[in-house]
């Protein structure tokens, strides 16, 4: 038994005797009793309508006697089970009561009115009767969440924010300031909501946030943008750092959700910054491998692969503990950054080759995956090889058909197809099934080598054995009839896709369109772009050239300008190249007028007339035989564009002034092209070697196969036609000699004579 000493001492707040204690209770007890007993008759007199109440008693009992408590009032209000009684109750105490009095009963009437069947109305009644009667009624925590329950129900949400203002700070609570917070958020009133959430961050805030709030918050920041106006960006750092203070953190579920929405935002430096304030936080607890991972992916995404090692290094000093996604997501992107060898380093130490120390994460099936993938695209195929060996010696990851369609793309890549289809026989030996990816892969490097033949034969093997194509196989073929101009069995593939149950992609409409307008066959054409359009998809820039260019070629141009003007429609803007072929166009059926007008237009939409633009009309100038016009143009090239002639164009113009009969001026333009450093070709020699032999030029004639030679330019079946007749006729077949042996056959300068025959 414990001595009277010892009870006090265990009892320590208390140096009273048993007895007292005894008394003491009994004495509450008592009191207890005639509060009761207070309730009951006050509720017994407030039972009969109002008008028979006896107020003389009533206030004998509430305010001369023994005041009644909050609590006691409150318990009365909730007796009368009356909402009208209640309201008549506190019409009543008004006269004398005290205000935390009035806001006792008023908190009853509501409850009150919470039980009854209707009550969002009544509740939204005794809303209306406070404020109209202008009663200071202070209300209860419990008396501003009932009605802030009932304003969310209602869609009153100003309402809620002006009850929540006239709130006491002692009548506001954490749970209130929630509820208002997540109604806030949910009608994007960010604004709003931050402000609760200030007072609630405060230091001395009698309502600090919990764990609620928390959940909250961040589940407001990670979600997708909606309308209304969401927490900025910019506004999350300081927003967690500042919960964070209050010991709120996010857990790691949410925290790698904030982070990967950030990071998909490209605003890594804001992800970084929050990262590292939770951690200065003292929250390391909360910050696990997740999360740094998230920003691994973001910092990797952006090549930032310095950060990417400081991050690492610091969950090494944080004692965060990696994991193999980890190391992954940094061999990764080593491999997009195309350094590899920084990738095999880390790799290495994950097998604790070169290390002392292992790092204790085990590599697997996707980091070899990865690792192999990112030898071959940097042309290391046998060293992928080599990992592949490794992988089925350790047992430990086997190769996978991923594995597989990493070193098939590889070697493809480089036109190794035959060792690309030996591994493909390696995993039917070794039971990995090849998927679509692995038929798209070899479909599509044999098309791309020049084997369109054996891509057939292989995509037909391979459906026989129940393997079938998508839409990349269908694409890759027909893009490869198109490009070697088999265009009916490009259409005959794109017939079997639509019949397959494949849907094109635009890249198809695109091939077919540009196929069938190179081929002329403009009707097949706009058949495919009628299906192009149902399918969803639009024209891009290049297929209007290319048909823009097939219905110029056909004399179409009522459909020409069918296409300009759909253009203008879809807002699709001519380039170059559009205004390049209208101009050629336009000059070859000469219509130089509107040639003009069209290049005048080019260069005001900003874009500068290149050489095949003046070429395409200096061109059709020639053609028109209206030389003098071409070389006006050509005066304009070479003083005010920014565009010098090439031998093409002084070609075409020395072709035509030696056929207009002015071999002097075409000879004066070959003297233009060694001044300005224009090479003449075969054809710009052919065309002038005629002019001269017309003109009986031969010191001249001999002058230009001398230049020729300089030149290095091999003369054709036409160079030796003009001259073999010529030179013949005049007696000089040893120079013509010479001169396909590649020797000068000028005469020495002492004794050239200025002959003309």
């Amino acid at each position: 038994m414990l001595t009277q000493s010892t009870l006090l001492r265990h009892r320590g707040r208390s140096y009273l005797l048993p007895s007292t204690f005894s008394f003491r209770r009994r004495q509450h007890s008592e009191s207890q009793d005639h509060a009761e007993s207070t309730v009951t008759q006050v509720v017994e007199l407030l039972q009969p309508p109002s008008k028979q109440w006896d107020y003389d008693q009533l206030r004998t009992f509430l305010f001369i006697d023994s005041p009644l408590s909050s609590h006691q009032l409150l318990q009365i209000t909730l007796r009368l089970t009356s909402i009208p009684k209640a309201l008549d109750f506190l019409k009543f105490l008004r006269e004398k009561a005290q205000p935390h009095h009035l806001s006792s009963v008023f908190q009853g009437t509501l409850q009150l009115a919470s039980r009854h069947p209707n009550s969002q109305t009544e509740l939204l009644m005794l809303h209306t009767f406070r404020k109209s009667n202008d009663w200071s009624i202070p209300l209860t925590a419990k008396s501003a969440s009932l009605l802030m329950q009932c304003f969310e129900k209602a869609q009153m949400l100003d309402d809620s924010l002006l009850l929540f203002n006239e709130l006491d700070p002692s009548s506001k609570s954490t749970g209130i300031c929630n509820g208002l917070l997540r109604i806030l958020f949910k009608s994007g009133r960010a604004d709003d909501a931050l402000h609760v959430l200030d007072q609630m961050l405060k230091p001395d805030s009698e309502f600090p946030p919990n764990d609620y709030t928390g959940v909250l918050v961040f589940g407001e920041l990670v979600k997708r943008e909606r309308p209304g106006r969401s927490v900025a960006d910019e506004e999350i750092v300081g927003l967690v750092t500042k919960l964070g203070e209050h010991g709120v953190f996010p857990d790691t579920f949410k925290l790698t959700q904030l982070i990967t929405k950030l990071c998909g935002k490209r605003k890594n430096g804001i992800a970084w910054e929050l990262l590292h304030g939770l951690m200065t936080l003292g929250g390391t607890v909360e910050v696990e491998a997740a999360s740094c991972n998230a920003l691994l992916s973001g910092l990797g995404r952006e090549k930032d692969i310095q950060r990417m090692n400081k991050l690492l290094s610091e969950m090494e000093e944080m004692k965060i503990q990696p994991n193999v996604i980890t190391f992954g997501i940094l061999i990764n992107h080593l491999c997009k950054a195309r350094r590899i060898d920084e990738a095999l380093g880390v790799f290495n130490k994950l097998r604790g080759k070169g290390e002392n120390i292992r790092i204790g994460v085990e590599p697997d099936v996707i980091i070899y995956n990865t690792l192999i993938d990112g030898l071959c695209k940097v042309g290391k195929e046998e060293d992928g090889l080599s990992l592949l060996e490794e992988m089925k010696t350790e047992n430990k990851n086997r190769p996978n058909t991923v594995t597989y369609n990493c070193l098939i793309d590889g070697f493809c890549k480089v036109g190794k197809i035959d060792k690309a289809r030996q591994l493909l026989s390696q995993m039917n030996e070794e039971g990995v099934q090849p998927s679509v990816v692995t038929l798209n892969t070899l479909v599509d490097g044999m098309c791309k080598h020049g084997r369109v033949n054996s891509a057939v034969e292989f995509f037909n093997d391979m459906k026989g054995k129940g393997l079938k194509g998508n839409a990349a196989t269908y694409t890759a073929l027909i893009s490869a009839f198109c490009g070697v101009n088999n265009i009916d069995r490009a259409m005959q593939y794109f017939d079997e896709m639509l019949s397959s149950g494949c849907t094109p992609d635009a890249i198809v409409y695109y091939s077919l369109i540009s196929g069938l307008s190179i081929a002329g066959r403009m009707d097949d054409a706009s058949i495919v772009v009628s299906k192009l359009k149902q399918a969803g998809f639009g024209l891009d820039l290049a297929c209007y050239n290319v048909l823009i260019s097939g219905f110029c070629k056909k004399k179409k141009l009522e459909r020409v300008y069918e296409m300009l003007n759909e253009m203008e429609e879809t807002r699709v803007k001519p380039d170059t190249v559009t205004y390049n072929t209208l101009v050629s166009y336009l000059g070859k059926t000469g219509d130089f007028a509107t040639a003009s007008k069209v290049m005048k237009k080019m260069i005001n939409e900003g874009h500068e007339p290149s050489v095949v633009t003046f070429g395409a009309l200096i061109h059709a100038y020639c053609l028109k035989k209206n030389v003098d016009e071409a070389m006006e143009i050509f005066g304009e090239m070479c003083s005010m564009s920014k565009v010098p002639p090439n031998t093409v164009i002084y070609s075409i113009l020395i072709d035509a002034l030696c056929k207009n009969n002015n071999v002097e001026r075409a000879v004066s333009l070959m003297d233009d092209m060694k001044v300005k450093g224009v090479r003449p070709n075969t054809t710009t020699y052919n065309a002038i070697l005629k002019g001269v032999r017309d003109k009986r030029m031969l010191p001249k004639a001999f002058e230009l196969m001398d230049r020729m030679i300089e030149d290095a330019c091999s003369p054709d079946y036409i160079t030796m036609e003009i001259l073999t007749e010529w030179l013949s006729a005049v007696g000089e077949t040893e120079k013509l000699k010479r001169f396909v042996q590649g020797y000068r056959v000028s005469y020495p300068e002492s004794s050239q004579a200025s002959l003309c025959f």
